[in-house]
């Protein structure tokens, strides 16, 4: 008789340890700020007024919940149920205004009204620039040159919404470079600053934190599903960057034992290093921006360069509960090239009616392969992270389509 696996164990750790990932590696300067964002954190958890805000505001402001719809040509050409977790209809058009929304929140119990963040895609600085508009802070974005070019309309968004935009010039010029010059800001005006960090990565208590606020996705998702088909799905698919749309789905699942959860990193365009954003096919164990995870990098342990059609997910590293669930066998993940994911932004615009953002896109692509591995009629839920208004332009570049 096969034993059944041994019951995962909460986590993170007291440390922000999700097994041998993460914890906290930065400078002593932060320690001190990075201790009194988890203390607060941690108790406005339970905190009742702070949660009743933030729901309104999820509510009123955002747009939550979001439908979960039904993908009536997917599904027939698959012969899978496949639903469509519609975060590209939350407010400034993906998930990531869960999560801004929140810190926004957090940053004012704080008392500190001077807020900067990094951007990828441009859609966690909008999401950003956003919260801060509506709260009243200060704020300023850092965004390598390179995903400015990609993404000029959410450029031009987020300096609407009052933002000060950065562009970073230094390394690669996208995301990882954005990251490190905004960890430099911080250190310098820790006093007076918080760094509203967008994805599941970085030092303790940012993974715990994004992760907490993005897992509305996950709750609404297995609500809604349970009404809709009367069980659990079979499985979830959502693209991995820095891995917050994901793990925000995935976490209200991980007791669930019977529902598989599917990652989806970026293939790029081959397999050498460099040449894609595939951490767990071909990365190492490291230490990067604040957090011990899979690690794209030399032997010697410099970090390489990545390529992804996708901005948002053309980054060295992935959220450290994404490693662990990884290593523990509770989650899998897989790649999709850019070829595939921009077959992926067609298929489901011209099969639904919905033009997904190129990170989404990547879930879609990879849709083919996955309801390979399932039985007839099983019952899919996928994240359609982002809208693709903001990539666009870049597709039909990409593709030689002259606008």
């Amino acid at each position: 008789m096969k034993s059944k696996p041994a019951p995962l164990k909460s986590q993170p750790d007291a440390s922000g340890r999700y097994g041998r990932y993460g914890g906290r590696y930065v400078p002593e300067t932060l320690i001190p700020a990075l201790d009194e964002v988890t203390a607060l954190y941690l108790k406005t958890r339970t905190d009742k007024a702070f949660q009743k805000r933030l729901r309104e505001l999820l509510s009123t402001f955002v747009g939550r919940p979001t439908p979960l719809t039904f993908a009536t040509s997917l599904s027939k050409k698959f012969g899978r149920h496949i639903w469509l977790k519609r975060e590209d209809l939350c407010h400034t058009g993906a998930h990531k205004i869960n999560n801004a929304i929140g810190q926004g929140l957090l940053a004012l119990k704080i008392g500190k009204k001077r807020i900067i963040a990094e951007t990828g895609a441009g859609q966690h600085g909008v999401a950003t620039a956003t919260a801060c508009a509506l709260l009243g802070l200060q704020c300023r974005i850092y965004m390598g040159v390179e995903d400015m070019r990609r993404q000029a309309p959410n450029v031009f968004r987020m300096r609407l919404l009052g933002a000060e935009v950065i562009g970073v010039e230094s390394g690669t010029k996208t995301l990882k470079d954005a990251v490190n010059e905004a960890l430099r800001d911080w250190v310098t005006n820790v006093q007076t600053t918080h760094y509203i960090i967008g994805s599941a990565l970085g030092p303790h208590p940012y993974p715990l934190m994004v992760r907490d606020f993005q897992s509305i996705i996950g709750k609404e998702a297995k609500a809604q599903i349970k009404k809709a088909e009367g069980r659990l799905p079979d499985a979830l698919v959502a693209c991995v960057g820095g891995g917050s749309n994901s793990i925000g789905l995935f976490h209200p699942f991980i007791k669930d034992r019977g529902v598989r959860l599917i990652g989806v990193e970026a293939g790029g365009k081959g397999d050498a290093l460099g040449e894609h954003a595939a951490r767990f096919d071909g990365g190492t164990f490291g230490v990067f921006q604040g957090m011990a995870s899979y690690v794209l990098q030399s032997a010697d342990g410099q970090v390489l360069g990545t390529h992804s059609v996708s901005a948002g997910l053309d980054y060295a590293s992935v959220g450290p509960e994404h490693a662990w669930l990884r290593e523990v066998g509770r989650a899998e993940y897989l790649r999709c090239s850019d070829a595939e994911a921009l077959k992926g932004v067609h298929l489901l615009a011209e099969t639904e009616g919905i033009i997904p953002a190129l990170e989404s896109a990547h879930a879609i692509g990879a849709l083919e392969g996955i309801c390979a591995s399932t039985k007839k009629n099983a019952v899919l839920i996928v994240n359609v992270s982002g809208r693709g208004d903001k990539d666009v332009a870049e597709v039909a570049r990409v593709e030689g389509v002259a606008l």
